[in-house]
């Protein structure tokens, strides 16, 4: 376990809907054109997201920034973005799992607003303390932690052997 990281915490799937729910609570579907979706983390609460609120516009930026728990690269690279036409002057709502450091969802952000769109984010979980970017944060988040958050859809969780089920791996 990297430093500075107050333990693991294991989520279940009722956790997450939960978590999903209560982010939902905090703004108006109808206020965004699409939603942006930040792999791969982001992508499971995206769609949930989606779902809820019957948003189908929906992007992906697949970012690259973790390497193991608590490591990262010096920065985030953008593997793949939507082009800018798809941005401009749009209302995006930016979706991923956690802003822990905040360098993607910034990056993110940036990109978005480069391209001409009006971008917010949304996360399930903020880790403040672990934030690089004092006095900014999140649009929307559904909790705030200092812990690793190990999400269902995490290999960690033991599903990772093709073939077998849940818990067998």
């Amino acid at each position: 376990m990297s430093q500075g990281y107050a333990g693991k915490q294991y989520l279940s799937w009722q956790e997450i809907t939960s978590l999903v729910s209560k982010l939902l609570g905090q703004f108006n579907p109808n206020d965004f054109d699409c939603i942006l979706a930040v792999t791969r983390g982001g992508m499971i609460p995206a769609c949930l997201v989606s779902e809820a609120t019957d948003q189908r516009n929906i992007l992906t930026a697949a970012v690259m920034f973790y390497t193991d728990v608590g490591e990262t690269i010096k920065d985030p690279v953008f593997l793949q973005f939507p082009s800018d036409s798809l941005l401009y002057g749009k209302r995006v709502l930016i979706v991923d799992d956690v802003w822990d450091s905040g360098k993607t969802a910034v990056a993110v952000r940036e990109r978005v607003r480069l391209a001409g769109g009006r971008p917010q984010v949304a996360v399930l979980h903020y880790k403040p303390l672990k934030s690089q970017f004092p006095g900014d944060g999140p649009d929307y988040y559904a909790a705030e932690t200092d812990a690793w958050i190990v999400y269902p859809w995490d290999p960690a969780q033991g599903w990772t052997v093709p073939g077998q089920e849940a818990g067998q791996a």
